[in-house]
């Protein structure tokens, strides 16, 4: 089965979308890596962003015990400025990944899921202080950083962890700043993305069907798995991908 046919690209999205869906987070990291490994780095984005934007609209929106407008409402008024500057950083990160040479795009993302996985794996957790111009700062450099490399969680998480001790808001707040970054990359990347076949449409429109139809059944599933579990698998996953992300990195600087 060739790497880049549809069912197993379905497969990965599947499995991304359970574990977005069980643990609120996952989706844009884990679906971004695989696709690099298989297409150039802007094609993987662009076929990423919308089937991450349904499910980050769908983790900030539904659900929590408020309704679509209340959840809309409540978390934009709470943390407007962070989900501003998360837009700001990912309109300035969606055009390095325009400006900049990709393989050293592809070794910011190899050095963040490093990051990522280290940190999971040692068990530590880095929490930054929740102050204003820390706020910035963050969201800033994780817009950047996803705007290029569809990564922001990784630094995200560490200013939403010391602002909150809720997962539903720490996964809401989240999924809407991840939100605000696919909607940077569509207007940046609006040329590029109306240039696609139909073929890549209908691949798009089939990613985010199961997608949607995945992350339902993680929320159903999130009580009776073990999100540690999943999340174990995801790490291998993500180590062994990573490492692929960094060699093509490598190799194209040298080649």
């Amino acid at each position: 089965m060739p790497l880049n046919s549809p069912i197993l690209l379905a497969a990965i999205f599947i499995a991304a979308a359970l574990l977005h869906g069980i643990s609120g987070l996952g989706v844009t990291l884990v679906t971004t890596t695989a696709l690099a490994s298989i297409f150039p780095l802007k094609h993987a984005i662009i076929l990423t962003i919308f089937p991450s934007a349904a499910l980050n609209a769908m983790t900030w929106l539904v659900g929590g015990g408020r309704s679509v407008w209340q959840n809309f409402t409540y978390y934009l008024k709470r943390y407007w400025l962070l989900a501003l500057m998360s837009l700001l950083g990912s309109l300035i990160g969606v055009k390095l990944l325009l400006w900049v040479e990709p393989s050293y795009i592809l070794l910011l993302l190899g050095s963040v899921i490093t990051f990522y996985v280290g940190s999971a794996v040692l068990g530590k957790q880095i929490r930054l202080p929740a102050t204003t111009p820390v706020l910035i700062a963050t969201g800033l450099i994780a817009g950047i950083i996803g705007g290029s490399t569809n990564a922001m969680s990784t630094i995200l998480l560490m200013y939403l962890l010391s602002a909150s001790d809720d997962k539903n808001t720490v996964a809401k707040v989240g999924n809407m700043c991840y939100l605000l970054g696919k909607v940077a990359q569509i207007i940046i990347l609006r040329e590029p993305i109306a240039a696609l076949s139909n073929q890549d449409w209908r691949l798009i429109a089939l990613l985010t069907s199961v997608s949607v139809i995945s992350l339902l059944i993680g929320i159903r599933l999130r009580h009776h798995l073990s999100q540690a579990r999943f999340r174990q698998l995801v790490l291998v996953i993500l180590t062994v991908l990573g490492m692929r992300v960094i060699w093509q990195g490598i190799h194209g600087l040298l080649g």
